[in-house]
């Protein structure tokens, strides 16, 4: 079996499984009980806290846990937008976002809110300069992807940065759930940028933990009232287990990233190369350094990605369509879209996503598959 759908969810790191169990074990105390076993769980839960935060560059403080990336974009924008109701009611943010926030910004329409959406060229980037002619007096907040979950393309935060240095009080959030170990940290730790929202299950945590960052003086309202855990912005007992499993996992995706990133470029450079020798095949994330490395999105025309990913599945090679989270609803890649593909060619496309643990033999392997699944196909047309 070959794993290639790291972007939909990882594997839990064995190592934070076990520090998972321990920790459910030996600190199963409510953090919030005034007892010693509540004592020593709230420890485990700041000491993971100050470990996420020196590894992203950033105050423990400024760290607030959630349930995930879902759970982190929604409560980013829609914190922000309640919170700065009273100055603006205008957003901006782009046309291939994660569900988490195209979702949450038509929550906000419905709401009053009016928003921005930036196109993206052919290539899945937006243009800076749309950003700065779309500012207004009125604008509370600039919500914009590090990296695109269905091509990878890692979007110019840096340039974003530079543009709002001149609007000092409208907020910037980065989705940055796809960025850990991808070699973009330094990309979205710029010191412009207020929010961050990260998904454990994405770098070897397990589902249903995540985090955000909140830059310190930064104010969002909470989406949750309840026993006002962490600093009453976010109620709700806290995954003392999970938190912990997160913060070790963290460490490890950051250990030796460098590396993990050429063997990601690697793979995905030979798979590609190979894909591109046959007739029929579409490539939609390149090869430059503005593609993340662990993201392949391509496709077969004339055939239904949902079919592809089936028939690699019976060759024993799991990936998705291009956004597992909208997999089995069908619907249209909203990335492919917003790039004007052809719709005929979109619904062909098909999404490989590495991660450190994948080797160029699985790359072999694949590149049987392909061939054999490529074959079958082409029989079927003639």
């Amino acid at each position: 079996m070959i794993y290639f759908d790291n972007s939909a969810t990882t594997k839990p790191d064995s190592g934070a499984l076990d520090t998972y169990r321990t920790v459910a074990e030996q600190f199963f105390g409510n953090p919030s009980s005034l007892h010693k076993l509540g004592d020593k769980a709230k420890a485990v839960v700041e000491q993971s806290r100050e470990q996420i935060a020196e590894l992203i560059h950033a105050k423990p403080n400024e760290i607030y846990f959630t349930s995930g990336g879902t759970e982190g974009d929604n409560w980013i924008i829609k914190g922000t937008a309640m919170a700065k109701r009273m100055f603006g009611k205008h957003i901006i943010t782009t046309t291939i976002e994660h569900p988490a926030v195209r979702n949450t910004m038509a929550q906000l329409e419905d709401l009053g809110f009016d928003v921005t959406y930036l196109p993206v060229d052919s290539r899945g980037f937006i243009n800076p300069d749309d950003l700065k002619a779309a500012m207004r007096d009125d604008t509370i907040l600039v919500s914009i992807m590090a990296v695109n979950n269905e091509v990878g393309s890692i979007q110019p935060l840096d340039k974003v940065a530079d543009i709002l240095q001149d609007y000092p009080t409208v907020h910037f959030h980065v989705d940055a759930v796809q960025s850990v170990g991808k070699g973009v940290m330094d990309l979205i730790r710029n010191p412009r940028i207020d929010f961050l929202t990260f998904s454990g299950h994405k770098f070897h945590a397990l589902r249903g933990t995540g985090f955000i960052y909140a830059k310190q003086g930064r104010r969002i309202e909470p989406l949750m009232a309840g026993g006002g855990q962490e600093k009453d912005w976010r109620s709700g007992t806290e995954n003392t287990a999970g938190i912990a499993a997160m913060a070790k996992a963290l460490r490890l995706a950051l250990t030796d990233e460098d590396k993990k990133v050429a063997r990601e470029q690697a793979i995905r450079k030979e798979i590609t190369e190979y894909v591109e020798s046959f007739d029929h095949t579409v490539i939609f994330s390149k090869l430059t350094p503005d593609f993340a490395p662990h993201i392949l999105t391509m496709a077969i025309t004339g055939v239904r990605g949902e079919t592809i990913v089936h028939a690699f599945e019976n060759e024993g090679v799991y990936m998705s369509t291009t956004s597992a989270c909208s997999s089995r609803s069908g619907q249209e890649s909203s990335t492919l879209a917003a790039m004007n593909v052809d719709g005929s060619i979109a619904e062909s496309a098909f999404r490989v996503s590495l991660d450190e643990d994948n080797t160029m033999a699985e790359a072999e392997q694949f590149k049987q598959a392909f061939k054999n699944v490529y074959a079958g196909f082409m029989r079927m047309r003639a």
